[in-house]
C-alpha cells in the first residue's frame, strides 16, 4: 500500500486511505508550504474546512504542487453559521472560490448541532436544509461526495429521514484514547467510512509506555504506530503537521504491520491521557 491507495465509498468513489490534516495550520506561507510538502511526500488527500481560515493558502499550495487536479482528493466543511439552504449553497461556492477549484471531492457538515440553532430551528431541520443544498451541489457537479463530521447516531438517524444521498463518511475525533465504539459500529453498519481527525490525540499519547514499547519493537515512531493502528482498524486517519520531516514520517506506514497482540494492547488504552470528545463542542 501507499498514500495513494484508496477506500471505496458507498457511492463508488475512491478516497485515499490517509489524508493530510490542516486544522490549526496558519493561513499564508505556512499552510501553503505544508501542503506542497505533503504532496511531495506522496499525500494525495488534503483535508481543510471553512472555519480553519486557510482555504485560500491550501488552494495556492495545491496549484503550485504541479499535481493534476484529478490526482488529488480535496475535502472542506460547512461551518456552523450556515443554517439554511441558501447559506449552505453560498458557502459551497465560497469554499470553491477560495480553494481555486472547479469541484470538491468531499464536503462535510462540520458539526451536527451548533449552539446557535438549539433554541430556534433545531438540528434536525438545519441539517436537512443544508444537506439538501449539498445534494443539489452534487447534482450540479460542484461536489463529488458529501458526508458528515462529529455526528452521533441520533444525528445520523434524523438526517437519513430526508436525505436522498447517503453520507459517505463520518469524520470523528478518534485515537486509541477515545475510540467512540458505538458510533463507529453505527457507521460500519450503514456503510459510512470513519475518518479519524486528531488521530494522534493532543500529544499525550506519544509518551504512553505501551505505545513506546510497540514502536521500539517495530523500529518505528510512536506516531507511526498510532496511525497504523487507525489504518488496521479500518479508519482513515488525518495526521497534521507543518514540519516536513514529520509529514514524511507520518506517511511512512506501509512497511510494517501491527500484530493482533499489538492491536489488542492499543485497544485497551481507551481513556489514556484523559482525552475526551464532545459532539456538541465547536472547536473542530
Amino acid at each position: 500500500m501507499t498514500l495513494a491507495d484508496t477506500y471505496t465509498l458507498n457511492n463508488g468513489e475512491k478516497i485515499p486511505v490517509v489524508g493530510f490534516g490542516t486544522w490549526q495550520t496558519p493561513d499564508g506561507e505556512v499552510a501553503e508550504a505544508s501542503v506542497i510538502s505533503a504532496i511531495e511526500a506522496g499525500y494525495r488527500h488534503i483535508d481543510t474546512a471553512a472555519i480553519y481560515g486557510n482555504e485560500t493558502s491550501i488552494g495556492h499550495g495545491i496549484a503550485k504542487s504541479g499535481i493534476a487536479r484529478e490526482d488529488l482528493y480535496v475535502t472542506t466543511k460547512l461551518w456552523n453559521n450556515n443554517v439554511t439552504y441558501e447559506s449552505a449553497a453560498a458557502a459551497i461556492d465560497e469554499s470553491l472560490s477560495k480553494l481555486g477549484l472547479d469541484y470538491l471531492d468531499l464536503y462535510l457538515i462540520h458539526w451536527p448541532n451548533p449552539s446557535a440553532i438549539r433554541e430556534t430551528i433545531g438540528f434536525e431541520k438545519r441539517n436537512a436544509d443544508v444537506w439538501r443544498a449539498m445534494e443539489d451541489a452534487v447534482r450540479a457537479g460542484k461536489i463529488k461526495s458529501i458526508g458528515i463530521s462529529n455526528f452521533r447516531e441520533h444525528h445520523i438517524e434524523a438526517l437519513l429521514k430526508t436525505a436522498e444521498i447517503l453520507p459517505v463518511v463520518n469524520q470523528l475525533y478518534i485515537n486509541p484514547s477515545d475510540q467512540q465504539e458505538a458510533v463507529v459500529a453505527y457507521n460500519t453498519a450503514h456503510s459510512i467510512l470513519t475518518q479519524a481527525y486528531s488521530p494522534l490525540g493532543r500529544g499525550e499519547l506519544l509518551a504512553v509506555p505501551a505505545l513506546v514499547e510497540i514502536a521500539e519493537k517495530h523500529g518505528k515512531s510512536t506516531a507511526q504506530v498510532i496511525l497504523k493502528w487507525s489504518l488496521q482498524k479500518g479508519f482513515l486517519p488525518l495526521p497534521k503537521s507543518v514540519t516536513p520531516s514529520r509529514i514524511i514520517e507520518n506517511g511512512n506506514l506501509f512497511d510494517f504491520e501491527l500484530s493482533d497482540k499489538d492491536i489488542t494492547l492499543i485497544d485497551g488504552l481507551h481513556g489514556a491521557g484523559s482525552l475526551t470528545s464532545n459532539p456538541d463542542e465547536v472547536g473542530h
